[in-house]
């Protein structure tokens, strides 16, 4: 590094503790609110629930696809977080599974999709770099099921992600958004059919991370 590269980030101001707190609330609020309201919810009120100022806002993020950007990567890496946890923490490779998907029901990951179908970039380095991490946890938890026979073989990881996709996601047309006690509940149902043996043959093939990806 030269003499001049060296100076110039010793002067390169960084952001102070109060403006990452209000960073931090911004997005955990968004996340709230998309998750309630869907990701077209107006900025302003994000920054009201926030707790901040709309130049706040504006000045951690310069347009809706900027905050929402950050709020799928948030929560991709929280869920990511979760699934390692679970992975180091477990000795029952079945447990870490169950705990992973009660963890990311909590992240209320199928709220994302409506966002994933929106204008930002979706295949920016970031999001495909923490896509990737989060893929390779989950299908660590799966293999490792499996491998001790603690999870039925006739299941993937796709499997898994649908299930937690549609048990995440607030149900069309009921205004109910205390979905959590039915949330935790039906997983747990999901969970108990998954665990081997299987008490029944499933119709069609198991689903892999692959057939859930769109292709032209």
């Amino acid at each position: 590094m030269s003499p001049a590269t060296d100076t110039a980030e010793r002067r390169a101001p960084r952001p102070r503790a109060d403006a990452l707190r209000n960073r931090e609330r911004i997005v955990s609020a968004a996340r709230e609110m998309f998750v309630e309201f869907g990701p077209d919810v107006p900025l302003d009120e994000v920054a009201r629930r926030a707790g901040v100022g709309n130049a706040t806002l504006y000045r951690n993020f310069a347009d809706r696809a900027a905050l929402v950007h950050e709020v799928v990567l948030s929560v991709t890496s929280r869920t990511t977080d979760r699934a390692e946890e679970a992975a180091a923490e477990e000795a029952d490779p079945f447990a870490a599974l169950s705990r992973f998907a009660h963890a990311a029901a909590d992240e209320r990951i199928g709220a994302l999709c409506p966002m994933l179908s929106g204008s930002f970039d979706k295949e920016h380095p970031e999001l495909l770099a923490e896509r990737d991490r989060l893929e390779q946890a989950v299908q660590g938890l799966v293999g490792r099921a499996q491998a001790a026979g603690r999870l039925r073989d006739d299941v993937a990881v796709g499997d898994l992600v649908v299930a937690l996709s549609q048990l995440t996601r607030p149900l069309p047309g009921t205004g109910c958004m205390n979905i959590d006690r039915f949330t935790h509940r039906h997983l747990q149902l999901l969970l108990d059919g998954l665990e081997a043996p299987g008490r029944s043959e499933l119709p069609g093939t198991a689903a892999t991370l692959e057939d859930l990806r769109c292709h032209p």
